[in-house]
Parts: C-alpha cells; sequence; structure tokens
C-alpha cells in the first residue's frame, strides 16, 4: 500500500514511515521542510496524489486559542486534496478524554479535528493516545524552580511514542475504524507522582510538591485521561525512563 503521512518527520511521523516501510509498504514524509503546508495548501495535491492511505500527524505551532483554527484549516484542506485524489482512509492521532477537557483550548481544537474528519467524506480511522512519556520534562518545567516541581494528583496513562507510532501504523495499515481506537500505557500514575518517579530516577534532587492548581493538567477534572480499557501498549515507564 501507498501511505502519504503528512507531519510524517516529527516524533511519532518519523517512526510511523519507517514501520509501515519496514512492513513492506511505500509510505512517504511530508511536511514544511519537504515542500508540503496544511495551511496554504501548497504540495498538498502532489503529497496525496497515488496514496491508498492519508496519515496526518501535523500539529498546531500553538495550543492556545489559535489551535481550533490551525486545526479547521489544516483538515478542510487535506480532506479536499485527498477526495480529490482518491484516497480511501483517512487517519488522526488524537488524544484520549480530548472532548472531556473543556477548559484547554487545544483539546477542544483537538476534538474539532476529530468532528471535521467523521463528517467528512472519506473512510477514517482515529487513533487517541493517553500522555507521552517523552512530554513528561517538559510537563515538569512549566512549574518548576531552583528547589521544587509543582504537580496536580491527575490520573496520567503515560504511553512511549514507539508504542504510539506502532499502533498509528498497525490501525492505518489496516481497515478503516470510521470510529475510535484508544490506545495508552499500561500503567496509570497519579501526574505529580510520576514526578517524583522521574527526578529520582535522574538523580534531581528538588522536590514535587503535589498543587492542585499547578500547570495545564490542573484544569483536568477526574481522571478524563486515562483509559485502562485501552488497547494497552508494553512499555512501562520504569523501563522507559532506564
Amino acid at each position: 500500500m501507498r501511505f502519504a503521512v503528512i507531519g510524517g518527520t516529527g516524533l511519532i511521523g518519523s517512526q510511523v514511515v519507517k514501520n509501515l516501510n519496514a512492513a513492506g509498504h511505500e509510505a512517504i514524509p511530508h511536511s514544511q521542510s519537504t515542500g508540503v503546508d496544511v495551511i496554504s495548501g501548497q504540495g498538498l495535491d502532489e503529497a496525496v496524489a497515488g496514496a491508498d492511505v492519508v496519515v496526518n500527524l501535523t500539529n498546531s505551532p500553538t495550543f492556545d486559542e489559535a489551535s481550533p483554527a490551525f486545526f479547521q484549516t489544516s483538515m478542510d484542506n487535506l480532506l479536499a486534496a485527498a477526495h480529490k485524489g482518491g484516497v480511501g482512509h483517512f487517519v488522526i492521532l488524537s488524544i484520549v478524554g480530548t472532548d472531556q477537557v473543556p477548559e484547554l483550548d487545544y483539546y477542544q481544537a483537538k476534538a474539532l479535528q476529530e468532528q471535521i474528519l467523521a463528517a467528512g467524506p472519506i473512510p477514517y480511522s482515529i487513533v487517541r493516545a493517553t500522555q507521552f512519556m517523552e512530554f513528561m520534562d517538559a510537563a515538569m518545567s512549566w512549574t518548576a524552580d531552583a528547589d521544587t516541581v509543582r504537580l496536580p494528583a491527575t490520573p496520567i496513562q503515560p504511553i512511549a511514542a514507539k508504542d504510539v507510532a506502532n499502533a498509528v501504523a498497525e490501525v492505518a495499515a489496516g481497515a478503516p475504524l470510521n470510529g475510535i481506537r484508544n490506545i495508552g500505557g499500561p500503567e496509570i500514575f497519579p501526574l505529580d507522582e510520576l514526578g517524583r518517579i522521574t527526578l529520582s530516577h535522574k538523580g534531581d534532587n528538588r522536590t514535587v510538591v503535589t498543587d492542585p492548581t499547578a500547570g495545564m493538567f490542573a484544569v483536568v477534572k477526574g481522571d478524563v485521561l486515562t483509559d485502562p480499557d485501552a488497547h494497552l501498549a508494553p512499555t512501562r515507564y520504569a523501563d522507559w525512563l532506564s
């Protein structure tokens, strides 16, 4: 099969391309660096021409109130190009619980992306992943100083990027789901505890202070960012750290 992987040079996209090619398919990465612009539409028709499947892994350059406009425009342009090119399957990567956090602009933007795809003319699959292990350092940096890291006790189910890429490639190579597949890591932690585990492994002597008002995840209510019934990935956080 032939795959056009839009955003195919990033953290997930590059691994999806590698996985699909290793399985004997032809997966071609496209991004701004290869002359494809999902906002202006430049290069889109050429990128998806002849593709059986489009995998869209592009991401908004900001996580604020501008992010819905990015996903609206990029999805409109990509769906139009894919429909014109006769693409039979359109895949996106989203977030577990994205429609359950109305306080976060970016999560609402991802929910909008899902809605646009589901309402579009092409058979589709949505892969929703829990929070990436690779993002833990960034999450801690938002509310850290020289001595402390402040984190809420929000339940998190960390998944390794390589496991996300494996799942996206598997779904992309299969029949369209015309629905959602949730994937998650094998363990659930309070975010503050995950911070303590991370700092301890790094030999970082800062103290994690549990603060229900700290950082982006403070607005998340309950355990909506987790799904024990998701397709569980194999990589445990301690193994990923080591």
